[in-house]
């Protein structure tokens, strides 16, 4: 009996989360016994073979800003046809090679429409298959909020359509799906709660760094500017001033930006990129404070560090937003909305957390990744693969 293929579509297209999300479920398939390839079409995070694991770099797109308005190739181009044509013929070649049991794409089709060129085609494809592949959609626990009946209409006919399950990644006990898509129900037939998935450290931890520090953390950092100038300034106007600052701008943050920071870095802070061992830091620094991504929001609540928490909610984005006000509730950070942020309003807030308790603990599942990769292998198994 062959192992069972996944083929996972995966675009990210400003920060780095959905590619930290799909790499440990990815992870989570193969520990299972699956043969899991990745075609990534966001700007190049990994490439070749990655823990038995192996990842298929489509020509890049990312959004050309935090309005994802505009969709720009790798060198910052407007999308054209022969892209469009070179990344479908891509996908179309490693389904027709890869033969896969299972086709899993992220957020499509309740997000990345632009990217029907190319997905539209290999759901076709998967469905014209004999035998034919499970198609399974991998959302998130909170989607982008959209007041589009007809949209969502659509979405709904999709997935009753062409998709044998969809993998929202949540605890229907913190929030279900019908908080940020009102017709769930039409679907629910066809929904599995994951609970959420974890994203695994991706390197050593020195035991030491991060510990009695203020550290902040833009995530991926194409959109982290603001909140790490707002970090500067409260610095010297918190309770904290003398204390150990450590700024981690992330590996997209612009380049001038980066080297604008580093220019009016005073004493005792530190500026760096990325750290792998970030998710070891949080145990043991005096305070976070990050934006509300899905993946920074969990390692919080694993470290159950005092914490702020400004979510991204630039032109229209409501899903970090939303995720943050029902822990916030919970007493899990406190939060800061992101129009109110600014240097006088980030240091009250500072002053505030690390007067109050420490936060509570809060029960929610974590079990994603491996939920995933159980569910994607029954799914396999039960068609014969």
């Amino acid at each position: 009996m062959t192992t069972p293929r996944v083929l996972f579509h995966v675009q990210h297209l400003l920060g780095i989360g959905h590619w930290r999300r799909a790499l440990a479920i990815a992870r989570a398939m193969r520990q299972e016994g699956l043969a899991v390839t990745m075609l990534s079409g966001g700007p190049p995070e990994e490439a070749g073979e990655l823990d038995g694991i192996a990842v298929e770099q489509l020509a890049p797109v990312r959004a050309a800003d935090a309005s994802f308005a505009t969709l720009v190739d790798g060198e910052g181009r407007p999308l054209d046809d022969a892209l469009r044509a070179r990344r479908r013929a891509h996908l179309l070649d490693a389904f027709a090679r890869l033969r896969p049991a299972i086709v899993l794409i992220e957020s499509f089709p309740f997000g990345r429409r632009a990217f029907a060129f190319e997905l539209a085609p290999l759901i076709a494809a998967a469905r014209a298959a004999s035998p034919r592949p499970a198609i399974l959609a991998s959302i998130r626990d909170v989607l982008v909020a959209k007041e589009n009946p007809a949209r969502a209409a659509a979405i709904v006919e999709t997935v009753r359509r062409d998709f044998d399950r969809v993998l929202v990644h949540g605890d229907p006990d913190l929030v279900q799906l019908e908080a940020s898509f009102p017709p769930a129900a039409e679907i629910a037939d066809r929904l599995v709660y994951t609970g959420y998935v974890v994203a695994a450290a991706g390197g050593p931890d020195d035991g030491r760094t991060g510990a009695g520090e203020v550290v902040v953390s833009a995530g991926g950092g194409a959109v982290g500017a603001a909140l790490l100038r707002a970090a500067l300034a409260a610095r010297a106007l918190s309770s904290v001033a003398a204390a150990p600052w450590r700024l981690l701008a992330g590996p997209h943050l612009p380049a001038a930006d980066f080297a604008a920071l580093a220019a009016r870095l005073p004493p005792g802070v530190a500026l760096e990129r990325f750290r792998p061992d970030f998710p070891a830091m949080l145990f043991r620094c005096r305070l976070s404070i990050s934006q509300g991504g899905y993946n920074t929001v969990l390692d919080l609540l694993a470290a159950g560090t005092r914490a702020i928490v400004v979510p991204f909610a630039a032109a229209g984005e409501t899903e970090q937003a939303q995720r943050a006000a029902l822990l916030a509730a919970r007493g899990a950070f406190r939060l800061l909305p992101d129009p109110e942020l600014d240097g006088s309003t980030l240091a009250a807030a500072i002053d505030q957390v690390l007067a109050a308790p420490p936060p509570p603990r809060l029960a929610i599942r974590r079990d994603g990744a491996a939920e995933t990769a159980r569910t994607v292998a029954e799914l396999a198994r039960n068609r014969g693969w």
